[in-house]
């Protein structure tokens, strides 16, 4: 079975623990103002098998050894969940690590599939609420939740990952209500916190589309650090 792909990284040191080489699958549902891979939206691609996949990261398997592992993050990779599961199962026999970085978009039946080789996930929780999340990024709050409930039923640890964008979800009441959200589900072990980036202005000049939040700052890891801090004051 082939899957598209967008593109690889071999050391990837923010896609989960340890070193990671990174699997950028092509193709997402959704239209977030801040995307940073603008690039992996669109259908196409370069077609793989898994197993051309599995040697590529055998290849680097001495630099990110038993601390480190692979992720599979997009686009959306339940976008392509037969390819995404057989390219765990492989690398499940090889004894590797495997992270699977998505919005919890698709088929939750075939999701359920992928999540039958997957150590870890990390699941990007947008918004908190239904209308935000179909009013910014054309997503359903509902749908990543039940994607959670289906991690906790078979008791994947799952990181939480929140990107905090100017004028969109930088408040301590809209983290507080993120948080309150993760903190339903027993197997939530972590919450990353990632400041909006406009550096990937460049990506949508190449690509000639109009970039939602070219114009906005972006935020330091310490100014995210505050809001959070701010957050739990409210509790």
């Amino acid at each position: 079975m082939k899957g598209f792909v967008n593109s690889f990284q071999s050391m990837g040191a923010v896609d989960g623990p340890g070193l990671r080489f990174v699997v950028f699958t092509q193709s997402c549902p959704l239209h977030c103002p801040y995307c940073h891979n603008p690039e992996t939206q669109s259908a196409g691609g370069t077609a793989y098998t898994a197993e051309e996949i599995v040697q590529k990261v055998l290849r680097y398997r001495p630099y990110f050894g038993d601390e480190g592992g692979v992720t599979v993050s997009g686009g959306e990779p339940l976008l392509q969940p037969e390819f995404v599961a057989e390219l765990f199962s492989m690398l499940r026999k090889e004894g590797i690590h495997t992270a699977l970085d998505t919005s919890g978009a698709g088929n939750l039946e075939k999701a359920a599939e992928v999540l039958q080789y997957t150590d870890l996930v990390l699941c990007d929780l947008k918004f908190s609420s239904e209308e935000a999340y179909r009013t910014h990024c054309g997503g359903s709050l509902a749908q990543t939740l039940h994607f959670m409930e289906l991690t906790e039923q078979k008791n994947i640890p799952v990181w939480i990952r929140h990107v905090v964008a100017p004028g969109l979800t930088d408040t301590p009441e809209s983290i507080r209500e993120i948080q309150r959200l993760g903190q339903r589900f027993s197997n939530v072990v972590k919450f990353e916190w990632l400041p909006f980036k406009n550096i990937c202005k460049v990506k949508y000049d190449k690509l000639q589309v109009p970039f939602p939040m070219g114009d906005s700052p972006s935020y330091s890891q310490a100014q995210v650090d505050a809001l959070v801090a701010r957050a739990a004051e409210l509790c």
